[in-house]
């Protein structure tokens, strides 16, 4: 069975490598191999890089893409894909996400994205709790998801480092999907989530602590980093010396600092290598955020859910930092109440960067659709919201604000070819996701069950994919044995009696 849950489809369109199979057995590099070479010939191409072709070309060799345009010469050798009828655009990018973390099944032995033991947290990673075989990630896949951030969630002030991952399926550890040269998140959070968690743990209580507890973390980092620079002052000036002191004689080198593997995330971030993204509602709190950003010498990268960036939207633009935000979402605690279906697009009139994100499992099945809510309530409200530009909300914002935009995000030569054949208009509800690619291999097909791979988790489970022998299914907490506290989950062989009930509540499991 683990065999079977980890094959993967083959390369695009013809059978090769399986994709993202990057080693062989023991962890050798694989033989070398004919890099593939295909065109997708007759397609509308959206390049998410300010031209949209009605019918052009796309040339992919290996990984990356060769070249986009009306009448791509087929090279000798290379397999030629008709896609009359289609339309292709970037492989999505979905700035927040927490699959892996908050895996499904959603019960509490799945939950980990928050550390609610302390309000500051840097010294935790998302990639430390992924579990790649959450099978809702081959949803996201399916959707046209290529990349997503994986980020802590949002209990605490300093929720710990993000990392981006390419959705490959088949993958057995963070290793086999973490994006090279992608740099680490840090998420943190204002407003009322750490208040609330925290607010009868001994703080914060309010928004006043929330920003104390902020600026108390950086001072501490600030101290830490000149620890370390003085430390390596003195190293370099004993290196000067010949390892010789003022008087003369040998001298032993300086002992470094305690590490502290919070603080070097932190100091991390005021050195600009770990990207900040912040959960921040209110366009008070978003304006409180900048400026704490330059007290401590650091940027926002992205403000995240940002229901009120529209407020802003100017400050946003002549900071640089972009809004992650949803189409609709708005009104389900006190700091959403002011949320906008505009906002996205009032965002984007003023010339800050704004990116559609999903923060939920399914959200990211249809982010594409999301985009287009936002899309057209822009242009209701008057603002010109071209289609490029609405793509770009879910493509090369997106990928800017994860700091891979130079590998991703749009379809231009060199780029990775990540993409994504779609049946129609990806702006249309009617339209879905065919064929969805990689660095050039083909990882979701759908007119081919084969190429339409599934984790370990789900083999032998008829959930609507293949399976023929069991079910997962799902009960409300009214309808649970007594002893069940929390979710109940079903196996048996698809009829309704005779089923085994297991009680799953903190990671224990109780047959009744």
């Amino acid at each position: 069975l683990m065999l079977l849950g980890c094959t993967r489809p083959a390369a695009a369109p013809a059978t090769s490598a399986p994709a993202g199979d990057r080693r062989g057995a023991g962890g050798s590099a694989p033989a070398a191999k004919r890099e593939p070479v295909w065109l997708l010939r007759g397609a509308r191409v959206m390049t998410a890089a300010g031209v949209i072709y009605e019918r052009a070309d796309v040339l992919v060799r290996g990984d990356a893409i060769a070249a986009v345009g009306v009448d791509v010469q087929l090279p000798a050798g290379a397999e030629l894909v008709d896609a009359t009828g289609k339309t292709v655009t970037p492989g999505l990018i979905d700035t927040h996400s927490h699959l892996g973390v908050y895996a499904a099944p959603g019960f509490s032995a799945h939950n980990d994205g928050n550390e609610v033991t302390t309000p500051v947290t840097p010294q935790v990673r998302s990639e430390d709790g992924y579990w790649p075989q959450d099978p809702q990630i081959d949803r996201a896949r399916a959707g046209g998801i290529t990349v997503m951030q994986i980020l802590p969630g949002s209990a605490n002030l300093i929720g710990g480092r993000a990392v981006t991952v390419k959705t490959y399926p088949g993958a057995r550890g963070i290793d086999d999907v973490r994006m090279a040269g992608a740099p680490d998140g840090l998420k943190i959070a204002c407003g009322e989530n750490p208040k609330r968690v925290y607010g009868e743990k001994g703080g914060p209580s309010t928004r006043m602590g929330n920003v104390a507890g902020f600026r108390a973390a950086f001072q501490k980092a600030r101290e830490y980093q000149r620890s370390w620079d003085r430390h390596r002052e003195k190293l370099a000036r004993g290196k000067r010396r010949g390892g010789l002191g003022k008087d003369g004689k040998p001298e032993d080198p300086p002992d470094p600092p305690a590490r502290d593997l919070g603080l070097e995330t932190l100091a991390a971030v005021m050195r600009g290598e770990v990207l900040v993204h912040n959960h921040c509602y209110r366009a008070d709190e978003m304006l409180g955020m900048l400026a704490l950003g330059r007290e401590f010498g650091f940027s926002i990268r992205s403000f995240h859910h940002a229901v009120e960036a529209y407020k802003i939207a100017d400050r946003l633009a002549a900071a640089g930092v972009s809004a992650s935000v949803w189409a609709d979402w708005w009104g389900f605690k006190a700091e959403a109440f002011d949320g906008i279906r505009e906002n996205a697009a009032m965002v984007s009139a003023a010339g800050a960067r704004a990116i559609i994100h999903s923060d939920s499992a399914v959200g990211t099945q249809h982010l594409n659709q999301e985009a287009a809510k936002a899309m057209w309530a822009g242009r209701r409200a008057g603002l010109d919201i071209p289609d490029d530009e609405a793509l770009r909300w879910i493509t090369a914002n997106a990928a800017w604000a994860l700091g891979v935009l130079d590998r991703v995000g749009t379809l231009e030569v060199g780029k990775q070819a990540d993409l994504v054949v779609w049946d129609g208009d990806p702006f249309s509800v009617y339209s879905k996701a065919e064929r969805v690619f990689i660095e050039g291999r083909l990882v979701y097909d759908r007119a081919r069950p084969a190429a339409q791979p599934h984790t370990d988790f789900e083999l032998g489970y008829d959930s609507g994919f293949g399976g023929a022998k069991a079910r997962v299914a799902w009960a409300a907490r009214r309808t649970a044995p007594k002893r069940c506290r929390s979710t109940v989950f079903f196996m048996g062989d698809g009829g309704d009696e005779g089923e085994t009930i297991r009680c799953l509540w903190r990671g224990a499991v109780n047959d009744p």
